[in-house]
């Protein structure tokens, strides 16, 4: 059965706590799977982009206020793809290079971070283009952790954990029909220096 908590409740110390739970669901995790449709994997964020992200979920949920604290936590959990022990499986849809978190300025170091770590051996980072085929419908982004037995789904109001194993099953299968329809290697590459090109030509609103 899933179990879900309240961000309200998760968050009601601010962000830093809960970035060190998810540390730790990082640091037992050796082989992760990550589908993002429409923004940047949290690990793979720029400090800017995070601070962003963070702030809007401050806002948002109108939770203390320690944003600083929360994007130092996220950026430690990104040692996970240079200590040699964990390996990344990452999707990111095309939309996740042009979603404006942050304004072009921001986009642009976040662009440059993607082309940069496109090529650590501890990532596999696929793109799917806007107009791949699909032999299943974007779904909403989850991650699968630890042993490949749990998976994350962030929602709006909460965050759902899932251990059922064919719930769990399910979502294996629903990444391994995503990654068909991903670009790897150059293509991807390709995907990532157009969308900088866009961010290079955009001005600030």
């Amino acid at each position: 059965m899933p179990s879900s908590v309240p961000w309200r409740e998760r968050l009601s110390a601010g962000t830093e706590a809960v970035q060190d739970e998810v540390i730790r669901w990082y640091q037992r995790t050796r082989e992760g799977k990550a589908y993002v449709p429409n923004m940047v994997w949290g690990t793979l964020q720029t400090e800017a982009y995070a601070a962003v992200v963070l702030e809007q979920v401050v806002a948002f949920h109108g939770i203390p206020n320690d944003v600083s604290a929360g994007v130092a936590k996220r950026m430690q959990r990104q040692r996970v793809l240079h200590d040699g022990d964990h390996h990344y499986h990452v999707i990111l849809g095309e939309q996740a290079l042009y979603t404006n978190i942050g304004g072009p300025e921001v986009r642009r170091g976040q662009i440059a971070r993607l082309l940069h770590d496109i090529d650590l051996p501890s990532l596999t980072l696929g793109i799917v283009p806007v107009a791949a085929r699909l032999a299943l419908f974007p779904v909403a982004a989850f991650g699968i952790y630890g042993e490949g037995d749990t998976v994350n789904v962030e929602l709006v109001s909460s965050e759902l954990d899932i251990t059922d194993e064919g719930e769990v099953a399910l979502h294996h299968k629903a990444f391994d029909l995503l990654s068909a329809g991903a670009s790897y290697g150059q293509p991807a590459r390709g995907l990532l220096r157009k969308a900088q090109s866009f961010w290079a030509d955009a001005s600030p609103q």
